[in-house]
């Protein structure tokens, strides 16, 4: 395992010249030893991805197209709702019901126009994480479900690619890098790193996500129901994005083997040193996370065609959040928001062969279709959300506002 103040090489080789234009915007950045001309060519040729345009998202995607990252992937399948806005920062009033993935699009562009900003609006799964994470250097997992976490930890580790983690809930958050590259045939987790299963420096063998957390919680508090405050979003959020530019120019130490913990509410900072569990095997696959994926699906024709063949068999149920509902809702909906559903409460199920469940995207309407779907429901989720929608929204019911 890395040590805790064990440097690592960059894990990207250095692009062309910088331009004249280059120098001017970077050139308080350069004129740090540890960046350099050198470093900042490393961070124009460099790759990223960030999964999740949200509240830790805005600051990573910020800080890196700032310090001049040269290509920023970003994946999200969700829209700008108003409950973001006092963390989200990417995105602004005028956002309001576009995708994520546009809005930061566009702020990154007004910001630097030379960062390529690649879209992926749809949500990661088991069925499509290798495939994104391929061609990028680094991933930053700025998400906010369980399930994408530790999906996108085996996935990072079966890309041989270092993943920077973070979480936030009320005023605390954690930070940390995750660097486990082993090949699927190489059963105790220790294959060398030279290259040939993604980039970086031969011999890294840092801790995980599951050697901090090894099994998924049975349910976690969304910020819906715990709460959290803006500004801490920013500061998990820009050390996330250091530790990226750490790894990408091989300056400092990186919190690889280590967890930083961040208590804004008594203003104190810790580091928990992690070690990599020799009894954990590492996944083979990422067939274990087929069912967090939303393989239980319905589109619109299919939605629309329940709603007509069994109408009174069918529920349609929305889990948005109040704000969003009084906007507008599919005709006969029951409003119950995500974090009531993860909470354990639900729905009367009396006489409904089916939930089919609908949110503004469809990422938390698959979260909560799983969740039924394990108390023995026959529940999917409308693919794609609201926003394909096609049909009347009506107002709620007076009874459901």
């Amino acid at each position: 395992m890395s040590s805790p103040s064990q440097r690592v090489p960059p894990l990207v080789e250095p692009g062309p010249p910088l331009t004249d234009d280059e120098r001017r915007r970077y050139a308080r950045q350069t004129v740090l030893p540890e960046v350099g001309e050198e470093g900042q060519r490393r961070l124009r040729a460099a790759r990223v991805l960030v999964v999740g345009a949200g509240g830790l998202g805005s600051p990573v995607l910020l800080y890196l197209a700032a310090a001049g990252v040269g290509t920023l992937g970003v994946v999200d399948d969700d829209v700008v709702d108003v409950s973001n806005l006092h963390r989200q920062v990417l995105h602004g009033v005028a956002d309001v019901e576009r995708p994520k993935t546009e809005s930061a699009a566009d702020a990154l562009a007004r910001l630097d126009p030379g960062v390529q900003v690649v879209q992926h609006a749809e949500r990661l799964t088991a069925g499509n994480a290798l495939e994104l994470l391929a061609g990028y250097d680094l991933v930053v997992d700025a998400s906010d479900g369980t399930a994408t976490r530790y999906l996108l930890d085996d996935a990072c580790g079966l890309a041989g690619v270092p993943c920077v983690w973070g979480s936030v809930l009320g005023l605390a958050g954690q930070v940390s890098t995750s660097w486990v590259p082993y090949a699927p045939e190489d059963t105790d987790g220790l294959a060398g790193h030279d290259g040939a299963h993604g980039p970086g420096a031969a011999g890294v063998h840092g801790p995980c996500y599951r050697d901090v957390f090894p099994e998924p919680p049975e349910s976690a508090p969304s910020c819906a129901e715990a709460g959290v405050l803006g500004s801490v979003c920013a500061v998990v959020g820009s050390v996330m994005a250091t530790e990226a530019l750490k790894l990408l120019t091989g300056t400092g130490d990186p919190l690889v083997g280590r967890v930083l913990l961040v208590d804004a509410g008594g203003a104190m900072w810790r580091t928990l040193r992690v070690v990599r569990d020799p009894s954990r095997l590492p996944p083979m696959d990422l067939a274990e996370h087929e069912d967090a994926a939303p393989g239980a699906e319905v589109d619109v024709a299919g939605l629309r065609a329940a709603l007509a063949e069994d109408p009174a068999g069918t529920l349609v149920l929305d889990v948005r959040e109040p704000s969003e509902h009084a906007a507008g809702v599919v005709p006969g909906s029951v409003l119950l928001p995500l974090g009531r559903v993860l909470a354990g409460e639900r729905p009367d199920l009396a006489g409904r062969e089916q939930v089919v469940v609908v949110c503004a995207a469809g990422a938390r309407s698959a979260q909560a279709a799983q969740a039924l779907r394990e108390d023995g429901s026959a529940a999917v989720s409308l693919r794609g959300g609201l926003q394909r929608w096609d049909g009347e929204l009506v107002p709620p019911s007076p009874e459901d506002r």
